[in-house]
């Protein structure tokens, strides 16, 4: 990271003033790969160089970030390179950190004390609470609130991975989808102008149905286990003592509210006043919502009680890890998306020509099926970028005439994360966590046989009836 900072003082000289607005026609696909290089760094090292991953994430974020800057500064000016990047950091890379920090400390600070028996109402009473708490306190705000209330319900039960499976499914990603304060790519969305509350208006019939059969499935298989194969345990077996249930760090729940109170006034309160940092324009609006996240943030840390973040096992690791590679994301990303506006003046047409028929319009399904096969092994979050901006970029447009593709993309990136372990932050978050209490969860493709088993049919489900 002392490289960035290197590029951000030395780029900051007056000398290096931006010039004329900059069209992505002149790239040509080879500034796409330190973003490829990124993400693939992502998918595999953690597979097959975890050790080297785990100690130097950070150094492959920088050595991605600067092989697109430095030739980039070099061929095109350092003033361009400069302002784009700004662009990047002010207005997109900078709030998307600064809520997740947000959810993750007010999250981190409710813990549910006491033990429930997982039977298989239970478990599908807590999939659903979750499913609806993932859209008002985000997927990882939701999944490390109740992962460990689940496990703990279920740690007398000898089958449970599918528990945690279909957790991952419902909570760390389809239930996000109602909210930008749900899912990553949807708050990206709302940067760029999506209205605050499109998204449930939109969204609402596409997550019911997947929701509803999921949880559907989910009982039938949980019914299964426990009632077929032996599952039920005498009381005495349970290894967590039976206390009752109480919840720890309640004012965080308030806080939670505060959050959404923050993310709306800056959709719905337009002073009209802005300013320039580095020839990007940043209005009151945004930079207002800033601060107050940061200072929820900061007095949930100060006034939730220690043991409450101890008994959630509390650090900041993942959401260093999270800043860290998504800055890599974000600023690799620029050039993809450049190109991506440019149309099919770009050297991206033909990805352009997949999702558009003949007469010039979107092809919906495609758009479904492309944003959600890319988010499920690289990262929702820029993969909904890209989309949005091959769709025209213009959020007026896609909410009116071009709804369905808006919505595609959407459903594509938020649903389709669940596909893999690497399809969304939360999902190697909740992987861990249930690997640390004991439980053995699928391989990398063990998953992927769960997901495309149960997953798959109902995305085919959704294109039939809503992206046809």
């Amino acid at each position: 990271m002392k490289a960035l900072a290197f590029l951000f003082v030395f780029f900051s000289s007056p000398a290096f003033a931006a010039a004329d607005p900059f069209s992505g026609a002149v790239l040509g696909p080879i500034w796409v790969a330190p973003f490829a290089g990124m993400l693939l760094s992502i998918a595999i090292l953690p597979l097959l160089a975890p050790h080297f991953w785990h100690h130097h994430f950070g150094k492959v974020t920088v050595f991605w970030a600067l092989a697109f800057l430095l030739p980039f500064a070099l061929q095109y000016g350092a003033g361009l390179a400069l302002d784009q990047l700004m662009h990047t950091v002010l207005l997109e890379y900078v709030p998307f950190i600064i809520l997740l920090l947000a959810l993750f400390t007010v999250a981190g600070g409710i813990y549910i004390r006491g033990n429930l028996h997982g039977a298989p109402g239970l478990n599908t009473a807590i999939l659903a609470l979750g499913t609806g708490l993932a859209s008002i306190m985000g997927t990882t705000g939701a999944a490390m609130l109740l992962i460990r209330p689940l496990i703990r319900a279920n740690d007398n039960r000898r089958h449970k991975a599918h528990v945690v499976i279909f957790f991952i499914f419902l909570v760390g990603n389809i239930g996000g989808s109602l909210t930008p304060l749900g899912d990553p790519p949807l708050f990206l969305g709302f940067l760029k102008g999506v209205d605050f509350f499109w998204t449930a208006r939109a969204l609402f019939l596409p997550m019911m149905l997947t929701a509803g059969i999921l949880l559907a499935l989910f009982y039938a298989v949980d019914y299964y286990y426990y009632h077929h194969r032996r599952e039920e345990r005498p009381a005495a077996m349970d290894p967590t003592p039976d206390v009752p249930v109480s919840i720890e760090g309640k004012w965080n729940i308030l806080l939670l509210l505060a959050i959404v109170g923050s993310v709306l006034q800056s959709g719905l309160w337009n002073p009209g006043v802005s300013f320039y940092l580095f020839g990007t324009v940043v209005e009151l609006q945004n930079l207002a919502r800033d601060v107050l996240l940061l200072a929820i943030a900061a007095i949930s840390w100060k006034i939730t009680p220690k043991h409450a973040r101890m008994g959630n096992e509390y650090t900041w690791g993942p959401i260093i890890e999270v800043a860290k590679l998504f800055a890599g994301i974000f600023v690799t990303i620029i050039p993809a998306i450049a190109i991506l506006r440019a149309g099919m003046s770009g050297s991206l047409a033909p990805l352009v020509s997949l999702v558009t028929d003949s007469s010039g319009q979107p092809i919906n399904a495609m758009y479904f099926w492309l944003s959600g096969a890319l988010s499920s092994f690289l990262d929702n979050a820029p993969t909904y970028l890209v989309f949005f901006n091959l769709a025209g970029g213009d959020p007026k447009l896609l909410m009116d005439t071009l709804t369905t593709t808006l919505v595609a993309i959407s459903a594509g990136s938020v649903f389709m994360g669940a596909n893999t372990y690497i399809g969304n932050a939360p999902n190697f978050m909740i992987k861990a966590i249930a690997e640390e209490r004991g439980i053995k969860m699928p391989s990398f493709f063990g998953y992927m046989l769960w997901s495309g088993l149960i997953l798959l049919p109902c995305f085919a489900l959704l294109t039939l009836v809503f992206f046809r």
